[in-house]
């Protein structure tokens, strides 16, 4: 069973997986877009610019803002919807994929650290 943090700790592990990302990382996303990407990821899709702006309570053009950039990294890809032209469907890559793959290994490194 997981260790429980105080919240303090709970601060620190997330500075430090912070710290970490911008020192390794060549991808510097800020929170939105890492929202963005962890929903794309962790919950099952179909995923649009619509539903995510639902999702996240934010307009359609913070969500494309977001997938332009994560685009360009190639963390998602975009296409439309074949059966409704307006909609823009948002798939996982598998640089999306390892990204987060990382990202999870440095969070679990990192809280053992705090747990130890």
């Amino acid at each position: 069973m997981p260790a429980e943090l105080t919240a303090t700790q709970a601060l620190g592990l997330w500075h430090r997986v912070a710290l970490e990302q911008v020192r390794r990382d060549a991808h510097d996303l800020s929170l939105r877009q890492i929202s963005i990407l962890l929903h794309i990821y962790l919950v099952p899709p179909p995923h649009t610019v619509r539903g995510l702006a639902a999702t996240l309570g934010v307009t359609k053009p913070v969500i494309t803002r977001a997938l332009d950039t994560m685009g360009t990294l190639q963390l998602v890809d975009r296409a439309r919807d074949p059966d409704d032209r307006r909609n823009v469907i948002i798939k996982r890559t598998v640089a999306g994929a390892l990204y987060l793959d990382k990202l999870g290994d440095l969070i679990r490194t990192e809280a053992r650290r705090t747990t130890a």
